[in-house]
């Protein structure tokens, strides 16, 4: 047969009767537009998080005390991410002011940032919030990739004075002072105590473990001293000068930190220091699992597609059944009706995996415009589906479509 005579046959047969043959590819379209919308929001979700924490800065290590059995409360590490795990280590001995300003000195060092946070509350006259305030240095400003809209960032001298100045991220500035307003100059009450704001950060949005505009900034020294009393930090960022010396870097810090804390064995290091690196790893890792399990949850209804279409397939082989008896009677070979049967099959499920990489494209795209959901479709995912289509109407052909080659042509011709 050729391939000519094949469409032309296998659109005729399947137009015939389009109530039944619109309602077997339903199955088909519903499948990968299930597959395509999921797969598209745990991609956007990964990207968009990926993005975040690159954004959060350059090259950044983050040295943290440990959370073990003698836990003294000074944990830290990436924000939200927590103190971890390693050996359960009861001499813990809190990081310092003192342990940044010998990092710093160490080489490919680029800038260090001693933080310490705290959630607080925080007023301007009759409006209050309840954030986190981060004690830092302005080391942070070039570590963290942080900039000032209004006003500007601790100085070297805020530090060494312990001044009680305060500088907003954006959303506490919206929730104290209204939107978009200049509060420079005006007073916040931290925890009770007043402090100047000098500045304003620019928006950057969420990092993946907290929200960077939702935060206040204030000298560690005053942090120390005027909220926690105490001398120790909850973690140091260090920015490298470039990625190919992370690694070096990340080791003389840990050699530092061992001498520091006087520690002969590695293993009871009360610290720990992750790279940028190992985050992105982590979020890479943990939403790919996020998104496989979406796409293999839709995935089910891609088979109960293909079983919808072999079903269909094999009532069309009895009712043809006149049709294939008379078709071989005239010479029509075993492979010409197994074919015949397999295009159909195939067609059914290609027109039904067209459809539903447009509906699951369109509505992955529909949800990234509102904001809703980060979603993000590839070309390669829709070429996947588009062979998974193929996959299934040959899979789910093959038995109807060989069950009809099979049919004797005298017994067919005699069917009723």
């Amino acid at each position: 047969m050729r391939a000519s005579d094949l469409v032309k046959e296998t659109t005729l047969t399947l137009t015939s009767n389009k109530a039944r043959s619109a309602l077997t590819i339903l199955g088909i379209v519903v499948g990968i537009a299930s597959v395509i919308l999921l797969v598209a929001i745990g991609q956007g979700a990964q990207n968009s998080i990926t993005s975040s924490v690159a954004s959060s800065g350059s090259n950044l290590l983050f040295l943290s005390s440990v959370r073990g059995g003698g836990d003294r409360g000074f944990g830290g590490g990436p924000p939200g991410m927590g103190g971890g795990g390693g050996a359960n280590v009861t001499n813990i001995k809190a990081l310092t002011n003192a342990d940044a300003d010998a990092i710093t000195k160490l080489p490919g060092v680029a800038a260090v940032s001693p933080e310490l946070t705290r959630q607080y509350k925080v007023t301007a006259g009759a409006y209050n919030t309840t954030v986190q305030v981060n004690g830092t240095t302005p080391g942070y400003k070039a570590a963290r990739s942080v900039d000032t809209s209004l006003g500007s960032f601790i100085t070297d001298q805020d530090v060494r004075g312990a001044t009680k100045v305060a500088v907003l991220g954006p959303t506490t500035r919206d929730n104290l002072f209204g939107t978009g307003s200049d509060p420079t100059g005006l007073q916040v009450r931290i925890n009770g105590i007043p402090f100047k704001v000098v500045g304003v950060t620019k928006a950057k949005g969420g990092t993946g473990f907290q929200n960077s505009d939702d935060l206040v900034f204030i000298p560690v020294t005053s942090a120390q001293q005027v909220l926690t009393g105490s001398d120790a930090v909850s973690s140091i960022d260090i920015s490298v000068e470039t990625a190919s010396v992370s690694s070096s870097v990340q080791t003389a810090v840990t050699n530092l930190m061992l001498q520091r804390h006087r520690i002969t064995d590695a293993t009871l290091a009360d610290f720990q220091i992750q790279s940028q690196q190992d985050l992105l790893n982590t979020v890479s890792t943990i939403t790919g699992t996020f998104t496989g399990l979406l796409a293999a949850i839709a995935g089910i209804s891609l088979v109960v597609g293909g079983i919808g279409i072999m079903n269909m397939m094999l009532t069309t082989v009895t009712e043809r059944t006149r049709e294939i008896g008379l078709r071989k009677a005239l010479g029509a070979r075993r492979n010409d009706i197994s074919v015949q049967f397999l295009a159909e099959s195939v067609l059914l499920t290609v027109a039904g995996g067209i459809i539903g990489i447009a509906m699951g494209w369109g509505a992955a795209e529909l949800i990234a415009a509102t904001g809703i959901l980060a979603a993000s479709v590839s070309w390669s995912a829709a070429a996947l589906a588009v062979g998974v289509c193929t996959g299934i109407g040959i899979v789910f052909g093959f038995y109807p479509a060989r069950r009809a080659a099979s049919l004797n042509p005298i017994e067919a011709l005699r069917y009723q």
